[in-house]
């Protein structure tokens, strides 16, 4: 992935509220609608947009879609990508989503379909050491 095609995903906003919470580990597009609150042909519009140039990944578990951040992303979006968490601690946004998300763990596991409960990234569990 080329540096112009990463700062062209960084661009938007809700792009950037997507990543920014998928630091925290994976998410179906049912938690991002609830988390967002934006409508899921929204937020698939942009999963399918990051995940076309390679700065999320997908799987499949059922009817569901689940989103995550690339387990080996490039020297490049790694660099942004640590920037983007710089960044978001001055923007109330980016705190809201997070707070909200993590408020949110617990009973999206438990209301989610049993396929898709969220699980923690590789960066979550190695800070909660």
């Amino acid at each position: 992935m080329s540096l112009i095609e990463i700062y062209q995903c960084l661009c938007d906003t809700t792009r950037l509220r997507i990543l920014n919470l998928l630091t925290e580990g994976e998410l179906c597009v049912c938690h991002f609608q609830e988390i967002l609150g934006e409508p899921q042909v929204k937020v698939s519009k942009h999963l399918a947009y990051l995940r076309a140039r390679g700065m999320v990944v997908s799987r499949k578990e059922s009817n569901w879609v689940i989103y995550a951040l690339p387990e080996k992303p490039s020297r490049e979006l790694s660099a942004n990508l640590a920037c983007l968490q710089d960044c978001v601690r001055e923007e109330e946004v980016f705190r809201r989503d997070t707070g909200k998300r993590r408020r949110l763990a617990g009973s999206i596991s438990e209301n989610s379909p049993v396929c898709c409960p969220p699980k923690p990234s590789k960066a979550a569990k190695a800070s909660s050491r």
